[in-house]
């Protein structure tokens, strides 16, 4: 399905060390392994560095780095100290969005056979933009961080400045604000005079951090919103 190929700033020993672990079985890596892109249009890049990727950010896939060990750069409990692994490894999950990629890369191929005439920056972008497809955000504290913005606009969100029914999500990192408020408010279930429960004429609004977005770039899909709690 892929042919492999291993770029690496260190040296060749690390490379062929590195493609020995994912391909044992040396089943799609090349023997070159050279700084060969070959067809830009043809091409994806894993990796969780992007600045050495400039000329080619359309065809990055962003990973999250590992780190099992514990870290100064960590914010959180290293999975060392935690005594496991990951629970949904990265490159599993990132497995099954490159055979998506792939599928409809070739899609329809018997019919339509102009393969030079494809390009699979489009289908990354495609996907992309199914993760958060149907999700209104309004940002609240963070809403000067253009980047969140634009990332969520890539994976499928709408971003706006007011907040209105439509809202799905607000994203911020203080529960206190007025836009905060307004997100806890109309997620409750509230009591009707005969005993009766009805929601309010707004659809389940969600109160998320930042990170929530983040989430959804690294993992291609949409994450439980109560694993996002701000203030958690």
């Amino acid at each position: 399905m892929f042919e492999m190929c291993v770029y690496t700033m260190g040296n060749r020993s690390y490379a062929e060390g590195t493609t020995r672990l994912l391909d044992p079985g040396k089943t799609t890596s090349t023997r070159d392994l050279d700084v060969v892109l070959g067809a830009e249009s043809v091409v994806i890049i894993l990796d969780d560095t992007k600045h050495v990727w400039e000329k080619h950010r359309e065809n990055l896939i962003l990973m999250d780095e590992y780190r099992y060990f514990s870290s100064r750069k960590l914010p959180f409990k290293s999975l060392s100290e935690l005594k496991r692994d990951e629970s949904e490894p990265v490159l599993v999950t990132i497995l099954e969005v490159l055979k998506r990629i792939h599928q409809l890369f070739f899609f329809d191929l018997e019919r339509d056979d102009d393969l030079m005439g494809r390009d699979v920056r489009q289908v990354l972008k495609t996907v992309r933009a199914q993760v958060l497809k149907g999700c209104k955000l309004v940002f609240s504290r963070v809403d000067r961080n253009k980047r969140r913005w634009k990332v969520a606009g890539e994976l499928g969100a709408t971003c706006c400045k007011e907040l209105d029914s439509s809202v799905t999500h607000v994203v911020s990192t203080d529960v206190g604000t007025r836009r905060s408020r307004w997100a806890v408010k109309h997620d409750q279930i509230q009591p009707r005079p005969k005993n009766h429960l009805i929601k309010l004429i707004f659809p389940n609004k969600f109160l998320v951090h930042p990170r929530w977005i983040k989430a959804a770039y690294s993992s291609w899909k949409r994450q439980p919103e109560n694993s996002f709690v701000v203030g958690c």
